[in-house]
């Protein structure tokens, strides 16, 4: 029997020293919930009553904000034409070299003009017959053995031979097809004894020294472009960054497109840009001397716009703001904040008005 109750008087000893562990147990987890806890409302995790919640933020500081499109234009000739000649006859001669450098008025080509000069010959016969009639006329015109009438018919066929002389010769200035302009030939299409007609293409003549630069922008940017704007651009194939200077903008916007187009103007005195290639440029728009940006993963897209949040006395304040231009990393802001506002960069998701926060600034 004494065995029997030292069994049971072992097992009711260890069941309360069960209970009292259990009991002990709870009371250190109420505790470690309660304030100054890490689970409940105010711990670490927690943006309500306890606690306040660890955040990120940076400083709204002023600054000069150089804002740039990236985009992309086609590279142009300064000057480029079709050589073709004005009037039809067979080639007599060509006097240049496919692909070289020619000068303004330097003759390309010389259309056979025998038939002209013959042509001339004539005319000029007519008019020194017709000079010659209409001296006499004069003459007798003074005499009075003659009408005004008969006068000024010999006078009207003096003024048509001339007329016909200078036809001739225009005609004869058209058998030489010069270089309108300076520039490089490409290669030719015809060759000597090849009869020529005004739809003939002879060859290209193209002025590459400036080139131009056409490209178009987006219309929202429309009235952040001038003239005189200085822009960079680089071309496939080559690991250079060239300039260009804008001088020439479209006085509408396209409608199709909704651009608006402009045109650069970049030196090339080595050949490097050629026309047809693409450019990628990078054109700078208006600069802001004392812009407010702000990291993007700040701002939270709401249904009337944008909004932040700023630490204000120990919380978070709620802050509904504007935004213009998006770079890689930053927002721009028009409107809605200050200068010296301390916007909030992490737990933006979870915040709401009133949140107690404790911020870690992050270095400029």
């Amino acid at each position: 029997m004494k065995i029997k109750h030292i069994v049971y008087a072992l097992l009711i000893i260890g069941f309360g020293a069960l209970v009292y562990y259990r009991i002990s147990s709870n009371k250190e987890q109420a505790g470690a919930g309660g304030p100054g806890g890490g689970r409940g409302p105010g711990g670490p995790g927690g943006a309500g009553r306890g606690m306040p919640m660890r955040v990120s933020g940076v400083v709204a500081t002023p600054r000069e904000f150089a804002n740039s499109l990236a985009v992309t234009g086609s590279i142009e000739a300064n000057e480029q034409i079709e050589v073709r000649g004005q009037v039809s006859g067979q080639v007599r001669s060509i006097s240049f070299q496919e692909g070289s450098n020619v000068r303004k008025g330097q003759v390309l080509v010389k259309i056979d003009d025998s038939e002209l000069r013959a042509q001339l010959a004539q005319a000029q016969t007519r008019q020194t017959l017709a000079a010659e009639n209409e001296r006499r006329a004069r003459l007798l015109l003074q005499k009075e053995a003659i009408s005004r009438e008969e006068y000024d018919v010999a006078r009207a066929e003096l003024k048509t031979a001339q007329a016909q002389i200078q036809l001739v010769q225009a005609q004869l200035a058209k058998t030489s097809i010069v270089a309108p302009f300076s520039g490089k030939v490409g290669l030719r299409a015809v060759s000597v004894g090849t009869f020529l007609t005004p739809e003939t293409v002879v060859t290209n003549l193209v002025s590459t020294n400036p080139v131009k630069i056409t490209f178009a922008v987006p219309e929202k940017y429309a009235n952040q472009v001038k003239v005189n704007t200085e822009l960079t651009f680089t071309v496939a194939g080559s690991p250079d960054k060239f300039t260009a200077r804008v001088y020439a903008i479209e006085p509408n916007i396209e409608a199709t497109t909704r651009t608006l187009q402009l045109r650069a103007r970049a030196d090339n005195p080595n050949g490097v840009l050629l026309p047809g290639s693409f450019a990628n440029i990078e054109l700078p728009l208006t600069v802001i001397p004392d812009a407010l940006l702000i990291p993007t993963q700040a701002v939270v897209p709401v249904q009337n716009g944008k909004k932040v949040f700023i630490a204000r006395d120990g919380k978070a304040k709620e802050v509904m703001i504007e935004t213009s231009t998006r770079t890689e990393k930053d927002l721009l802001v028009t409107a809605g904040l200050n200068p010296g506002d301390t916007v909030l960069t992490t737990g933006v998701m979870s915040l709401k008005e009133g949140s107690p926060v404790r911020v870690a600034l992050a270095k400029p």
